[in-house]
């Protein structure tokens, strides 16, 4: 037996049932002048029985808002799978945006060109009230059409997002620097000398703050043979990369990756070689997860609270929404937890 699809509450089932018209239940809702104090409780009070909640598109024609937020990700879609950065970050945003009843559309692309065509046509369409950007670039044209559109947006993992004054864009980032320098630090002083990193993409901007923080800390330290490789985040890749350094003549004793993913597929090519980790090779992998914490041996990893860095950047462009100040938040340092994965050479 077909069970008949259930009915969403109308503003003219609220009127129905509050003895009112349709234009004063809508002035009640909407909180507009026109209707006493007592109809304007008497309807939020039929409504709440009802269990009516306003359309987000009408909400939006009206010039209301959507209370949605956008988030487009212009990475390979086999990566995301299995990183666990992410989903943690996503669940740090919903946690900050459900208590205020937003929701979040989320959309993954090809490359930063199609970003850009989706936060137009979301522009257009009066889909967001305003976005969450992630993976800054060194090049990047978002922050000048987030701009051009009036967009609200908090850019996450820059220190400052370069766009015209008066943009309604906020920042909200962590040393990566720093972090990677404690990496070589602690590596330096259990007396690796050969380090290589295998890094993510080599575009976006905290790819090239943390080779650049490598390249510094290896220069004080006297490393002089310590280098990063690019890849595409994924585990194939990395172990790609993997296979190729540990194939040079002078191999590296130790490895960073930018990814847990990537650390564990190095961890397996180690093995195919004939490697035990940490007795040839030290491994420390960026954001720590429960990956980096099972893995035989476990892997030192840079550790901090992503779902919390997600839930400050959602919190950050609801402040914007409210009408607060663009403002630059840094996010507490990813500190370094040695395991079982390092050891000296």
């Amino acid at each position: 037996m077909r069970r008949t699809p259930a009915r969403r509450p109308t503003i003219k089932d609220i009127a129905r049932r509050a003895g009112v018209s349709e234009s004063a239940v809508s002035f009640a809702l909407n909180g507009r002048p026109g209707v006493s104090a007592a109809t304007r409780e008497r309807v939020r009070r039929v409504a709440e029985q009802l269990g009516w909640q306003p359309s987000t598109a009408a909400r939006a024609l009206s010039g209301e808002g959507a209370a949605t937020v956008g988030l487009v990700l212009a990475r390979p879609a086999c990566t995301l799978g299995v990183e666990s950065f992410f989903l943690q970050l996503v669940s740090g945003v919903q946690e900050a945006l459900a208590a205020r009843r937003f929701g979040l559309l989320f959309q993954v692309v090809e490359d930063p060109g199609a970003e850009c065509a989706v936060y137009r046509r979301w522009w257009a369409e009066r889909r967001v009230d305003g976005l969450l950007v992630v993976d800054p670039r060194t090049a990047d044209p978002r922050p000048e059409l987030l701009a051009e559109l009036g967009l609200p947006a908090v850019v996450i993992g820059a220190p400052a997002a370069t766009a015209p004054p008066g943009a309604a864009i906020s920042t909200v980032w962590a040393d990566d620097a720093g972090a990677m320098a404690s990496v070589v630090a602690h590596l330096h002083a259990l007396g690796h000398r050969r380090v290589v990193h295998i890094a993510g993409l080599p575009d976006l901007a905290h790819t090239r703050r943390r080779i650049d923080s490598l390249r510094t800390a290896a220069a004080r330290l006297g490393l002089a043979e310590a280098r990063s490789v690019t890849t595409d985040y994924s585990d194939a890749q990395g172990a790609e990369a993997t296979r190729r350094v540990l194939a040079d003549p002078d191999p590296p004793t130790a490895l960073v990756y930018d990814n847990d993913v990537m650390a564990v597929a190095g961890l397996a090519a180690a093995a195919e070689r004939g490697l035990s980790v940490p007795g040839d090779l030290s491994v420390v992998a960026w954001d720590d997860s429960a990956l980096c914490r099972h893995a035989h041996p476990t892997l030192t990893a840079l550790t901090r609270d992503t779902a919390a860095f997600g839930r400050r950047a959602a919190e950050s462009l609801l402040a914007l929404l409210d009408g607060g100040p663009p403002l630059s938040i840094q996010d507490a340092r990813p500190r370094l937890t040695p395991r079982g994965s390092t050891a000296p050479p």
